[in-house]
């Protein structure tokens, strides 16, 4: 089991889709090398903003 796994008591489904985006070079840097500092990844950061979002606007 993973840490993050461990944290919340629940088993991860294994990813099974990929999502393609393109930005500049400097933006994705920035945005890994933040998310290296504050000891995450950027496609866990990337999947969390994705279900807050449908989340959000699912109903209206």
């Amino acid at each position: 089991m993973n840490k993050k796994s461990e944290k919340s008591g629940k088993k991860s489904a294994k990813k099974s889709s990929q999502l393609v985006i393109r930005v500049e070079k400097s933006e994705r840097d920035a945005f890994v090398q933040l998310c290296d500092e504050l000891d995450t990844s950027a496609a866990r950061e990337i999947r969390h903003f994705m279900r807050r979002f449908v989340d959000e606007h699912k109903n209206g």
